[in-house]
């Protein structure tokens, strides 16, 4: 048998587990109440409820700041048995929506299901918080993660925020990041967002 029809054969048999594997990473559930993401490229008007998150506080180049705090998360959820949710949240220091900044202090959370979770074992380095209900403007976006490209949709929700002047920023920015690692670039979704008010 040639080594061509070998791979073809091969790669039909795998193509299915892939997929799956694929699906599987992307199905994480959302926590209680919360919308689903907003699709690529667009802008809206979202209302959150309250929520509860581990949280883990970084400080140094905010492009490393997800991936060097994944592990520390993922042991405080691990220890208390509580179980994955998507989003992973990333806040960003309130400078960033008027100014490119390359380093500071970034928390990132690990969402709980709902604000019922009370976990047993919390290290020092993880904060459990309680979050409010929120209002944010958020663009939808769809690519690969990372850091690089966070200051270019901060500039999009701004340039919509002076074309809505009935809407004030009330804090830190974020981003969602809803997929895993293992997902492939293309199709991992995230949303920048601001929060707001009515003036």
């Amino acid at each position: 048998m040639k080594l061509s029809t070998l791979l073809i054969i091969v790669g039909a048999i795998a193509l299915p587990f892939a997929l799956f594997a694929v699906k599987k990473a992307m199905s994480a559930p959302l926590p209680v109440g919360f919308p689903a993401p907003t699709s690529h490229n667009t802008i809206e008007v979202k209302q959150y409820p309250a929520y509860r998150s581990g949280t883990y506080t970084y400080e140094g180049n905010l492009s490393e700041a997800t991936s060097y705090s994944f592990n520390p998360l993922f042991r405080h959820i691990s220890s208390n048995n509580i179980s994955m949710t998507a989003p992973v949240e990333a806040r960003y220091p309130i400078a960033t929506i008027d100014q490119p900044i390359q380093s500071g202090k970034a928390k990132i959370s690990f969402l709980y299901n709902n604000n019922e979770i009370n976990p047993q074992q919390v290290s020092p380095d993880i904060q459990v918080e309680d979050h409010a209900p929120m209002l944010v403007v958020s663009l939808g976006v769809q690519g690969a993660y990372g850091y690089g490209r966070y200051q270019e949709q901060i500039t999009k929700l701004k340039q919509w925020l002076a074309e809505h002047p009935e809407y004030e920023i009330t804090g830190e920015p974020r981003e969602f990041l809803y997929d895993s690692p293992f997902t492939p670039d293309p199709l991992k979704r995230r949303e920048v967002q601001i929060p707001i008010r009515k003036r």
